[in-house]
């Protein structure tokens, strides 16, 4: 018998701004994940209302998320659980010549039958690729802006 098939994705930018310009740029980013709102209840997040200490920190929420690792700046990971899904984003960012790589690492499980089927609503669909790219182009403005205020 196999268990749940997992999930890995990674996403990279190479940022101008340095990791602390960059850190500020995924906490603000971070604190609007798990949008909409209804979305989170109707899943079954955990973790559906905000709560702990901000800046985030190790057992600070977000919606859909408990932050498990915040090492500033240079790494944040985010765990959560669902009714279809049990799922870490973690984001590195590594110092470079040119500024920040910044990295968002994705991993996935999808237990049961109704995992498998959120799978192909989400993963499969590529919507979960979407919505990892939007949120490292956030994080990519932000910090461009950051730096050239």
């Amino acid at each position: 018998m196999t268990g749940p098939r997992r999930y890995q994705d990674v996403r990279a930018v190479t940022l101008t701004a340095p990791p602390d310009v960059v850190w500020r740029a995924v906490l603000d980013q971070v604190e609007v994940l798990g949008q909409p709102s209804w979305y989170v209840r109707l899943i079954g997040c955990r973790d559906s209302q905000p709560a702990g200490p901000r800046p985030l920190a190790a057992g600070s929420v977000v919606p859909g998320f408990r932050v498990a690792t915040a090492d500033p700046p240079s790494r944040l990971v985010l765990d959560g659980v669902h009714r279809f899904s049990v799922y870490t984003l973690t984001f590195r960012l590594v110092p470079t010549d040119a500024g920040t790589r910044l990295e968002a690492h994705t991993d996935a499980t999808f237990p049961g039958a109704l995992g498998a089927l959120y799978r192909l609503l989400v993963i499969e669909s590529r919507i979960h690729k979407l919505a990892t790219r939007t949120i490292v182009t956030r994080i990519r403005r932000q910090g461009q802006l950051r730096i050239g205020a």
